[in-house]
């Protein structure tokens, strides 16, 4: 599974919260991706996850991302993200057969504000 975030600022963030002030990588890049015509994300509301998704539990989310990726119904799916509940997550299907057709973008730098360290 691909994970990434519907907004930089917001996979900022989510790398950001299991970082230490001293595990500030130096070698960041950030990826930008677009999902092909006609292949829409799918959306998995927070009332269709288990309970207490947002915890540090994971099995639970981990067996619905199986069986998603298993099914290859969509190429993405958005989930809502555990730092930022109101944000979006995306999760790329990399088992989906128009994963060939994703358009990836050049990577691009990507440091950290060093004020968030402080």
């Amino acid at each position: 599974m691909v994970y990434s975030s519907s907004s930089l600022a917001l996979a900022a963030i989510e790398l950001f919260v299991h970082l230490e002030p001293n595990q500030q990588p130096d070698d960041l890049v950030s990826i930008a991706a677009l999902l092909p015509e006609g292949e829409p994300a799918l959306r998995l509301e927070p009332d269709k996850l288990p309970s207490g998704w947002w915890t540090d539990d994971v099995e639970p989310l981990r067996n619905v991302g199986d069986q998603w990726i298993r099914d290859t119904a969509s190429l993405a799916i958005e989930v809502p993200s555990a730092a930022l509940r109101i944000e979006w997550n995306v999760l790329v299907n990399p088992l989906h057969p128009k994963i060939a057709d994703l358009k990836i973008e050049t990577p691009q730098p990507f440091h950290f504000d060093a004020r968030m360290f402080r």
